[in-house]
């Protein structure tokens, strides 16, 4: 029997090792996030965690409201905001009383101005994690930065919410709240996730069943690409002796020209699922000045950090030479550019710099993708898109 309890310490060691942060990740509103994210709240509780509600929107859901029942919640903090009092999650509050865990739904969230510290809800939930609080949080596919894009053009709404990558990525557990969209679609129809006025709307617009599969898709695919991620991680450490290919790196050319940033989101996705590292090259060339593009730049930069991506900036009036020096200098084994960007890329059908580029980085077994060039989508309609909350505006 003592030959067998040290085992038995490993293993319960092992299934008790829990990190600070965990999202549930969803492919659409009514999925079950919320439900999920109240239920590990009272499973936490049972076994003598100390749980709060930090933050819980049920919007009217019976059996979500039911789950609310049981667990200590944190009051809401009152706003006047243009005439409307309007509530927010109480921050301070949360920090004052200190719990173990703290349940904070919608990560994404847009804090009304001046109700605190900060403009954005992750902002909130890394000051919780920072005080050394364990959150448990959900937020919707559609609001990572690298797909919001991907999924305006795939639905046609507009998404005005977003979150960095790299903040869902610091989370130690990702798991999926998943739903088939034929039963999302007879939830709406009962009046399980929408009230009954906006289910035609929501049905015929961004509940579409194309629309649903799609976003599906693109969880699945998210949370599939951070277990591979975990059991790299696992295997790196306990089998420290088996040899990893970690060599993988990505580097994406940018212009200050429109749909820029759809190039940028999507090398970003590219580069996660082959777990690369990313860099972004911008080349200053002819009578191209910081000063003329500099906000679209600064934007295009901002975006960069939020994707996790490193930011380089070239001076030179060769931006083949450039980008295919950079490339070699950094070991990047993909490039990854724009069929039509500026007027010194594109120049004349195609342009003799892309076509340089595809040469010299061939030359030295450099991959080179050339993307399609995408229109942002105009704004839709606001009925369109699926709010996470009634809007402030």
């Amino acid at each position: 029997m003592s030959d067998a309890a040290p085992a038995e310490r490993h293993a319960t060691g092992e299934a008790e090792q829990v990190g600070p942060f965990r999202i549930y990740l969803g492919a659409a509103p009514g999925v079950g996030k919320t439900y999920a994210m109240l239920s590990e709240g009272h499973r936490r509780r049972g076994r003598g965690t100390d749980v709060v509600a930090g933050f819980v929107e049920t919007y009217g859901r019976p059996h979500t409201e039911e789950l609310v029942n049981g667990l200590e919640v944190i009051p809401r903090k009152v706003v006047d905001y243009r005439g409307r009092r309007l509530e927010e999650m109480d921050l301070d509050a949360i920090l004052r009383r200190r719990p173990e865990v703290a349940l904070v739904d919608e990560l994404a969230h847009t804090n009304v101005p001046g109700s605190g510290r900060h403009e954005k809800r992750w902002q909130d939930v890394l000051d919780i994690l920072g005080a050394g609080i364990s959150v448990i949080t959900t937020v919707n596919i559609q609001h990572l930065e690298s797909i919001a894009g991907e999924v305006e053009q795939m639905t046609g709404a507009k998404v005005r919410e977003r979150v960095p990558d790299w903040v869902v990525r610091k989370a130690d557990q990702t798991e999926l709240a998943d739903s088939s969209p034929e039963q999302l679609r007879r939830r709406m129809l009962h009046g399980n996730i929408y009230p009954k006025e906006k289910v035609a709307q929501a049905l015929t617009h961004f509940f579409r069943t194309p629309n649903l599969i799609a976003l599906r898709e693109l969880a699945l695919r998210f949370v599939a690409d951070e277990s591979d991620e975990t059991l790299l991680e696992y295997l790196q450490r306990h089998q420290s002796q088996v040899p990893w290919e970690t060599t993988e790196r990505i580097m994406v050319a940018v212009t200050a020209e429109p749909g820029t940033d759809v190039l940028l989101r999507r090398a970003a996705r590219l580069a996660f699922r082959i777990k690369a590292e990313l860099d972004v090259v911008h080349v200053i060339a002819g009578d191209t000045s910081p000063s003329q593009d500099g906000e679209s730049i600064d934007g295009l930069r901002a975006l960069a950090a939020d994707l996790g991506a490193r930011w380089h900036e070239i001076d030179d009036e060769d931006p083949a030479r450039a980008l295919v020096s950079f490339a070699r200098e950094h070991q990047v084994t993909q490039i990854v550019v724009g069929s039509m960007q500026s007027s010194w890329w594109r120049i004349v059908g195609g342009g003799p710099v892309l076509r340089r580029v595809i040469h010299e980085a061939g030359a030295f077994g450099i991959d080179v993708l050339v993307t399609a060039h995408r229109e942002p989508p105009p704004d839709a309609a606001p009925s369109a898109a699926p709010p996470e909350r009634e809007s402030r505006a």
